[in-house]
């Protein structure tokens, strides 16, 4: 009997460029179920256009990404969509709505009943640390910008996705709350037992974080390693990052 794929997400000699200007180059990378894959490099190497392939918010230019064994392109970008939890800088919260309809929006799209609906928006804001009597009838302006993004992580696992996708959710916030929320977002995942795909440019951030680390440069993939053999690499890019941890 063939063993079953343990990779939720593979990429295949992708390439994507806008006109003449190559974005990425030959990517080629496996995500396996269980992990936190970091994708670390400076603005503009890449790494936001890789995780926007994942869920088909841009499609390559050629190569073809699976998802769960099935190319994207073969996927309803909808039902893709609705599949994975994508969280964003500053959460991304439809201003309008409740804390509690915010988390409810993929549950809601996909019709479940209201009772139900009610007791997970609860269960996810008591997962991430925010009482659900006292925050689910407000609205996003009146939270932090920490409980914003705990709002944005309770809204990505609402439906229960396997997979979650994650662009520097963290970057716009104070250093202890950013610390803070890296290491409940860590203990998270793992408890959950989710597959994550978490975009930064800090090294520290991808320590605390990833289960493996993919540097990014001009489009390229440049190393792909654990945390612990990242800190051993002589690759001159890396090295000069490990100087940031230092410092």
């Amino acid at each position: 009997m063939t063993e079953k794929s343990t990779e939720v997400v593979e990429f295949r000699s992708v390439n994507f460029q806008i006109g003449a200007a190559k974005i990425l180059n030959d990517i080629n990378l496996q995500i396996e179920k269980g992990e936190t894959l970091v994708l670390l490099g400076e603005s503009g190497c890449g790494k936001t256009t890789t995780l926007k392939l994942i869920n088909r918010l841009i499609e390559p230019t050629s190569g073809e990404i699976l998802v769960e064994g099935k190319a994207t392109t073969d996927w309803d970008a909808i039902n893709l969509r609705r599949r994975i939890g994508y969280v964003l800088q500053e959460a991304g919260l439809f201003p309008h709505f409740t804390i509690e309809r915010n988390v409810a929006l993929v549950p809601e799209l996909e019709n479940w009943d209201e009772a139900k609906k009610r007791t997970r928006t609860a269960e996810m804001l008591e997962l991430v640390g925010l009482q659900p009597d006292k925050f689910a009838a407000r609205f996003p302006h009146e939270l932090s910008g920490g409980q914003r993004q705990r709002v944005g992580v309770a809204r990505a696992l609402a439906a229960d996705p396997d997979l979650l996708l994650l662009d520097e959710p963290f970057g716009a916030l104070d250093a202890i709350t950013r610390s803070n929320l890296q290491k409940e977002f860590a203990s998270l995942v793992k408890n959950l037992n989710k597959t994550a795909v978490f975009v930064t440019h800090d090294l520290h951030e991808a320590f605390v974080l990833g289960t493996r680390i993919c540097l990014m440069d001009k489009g390229v993939i440049v190393l792909k390693e654990t945390p612990e053999n990242f800190r051993q690499s002589n690759l001159p890019l890396a090295r000069n990052y490990l100087k940031t941890v230092n410092l």
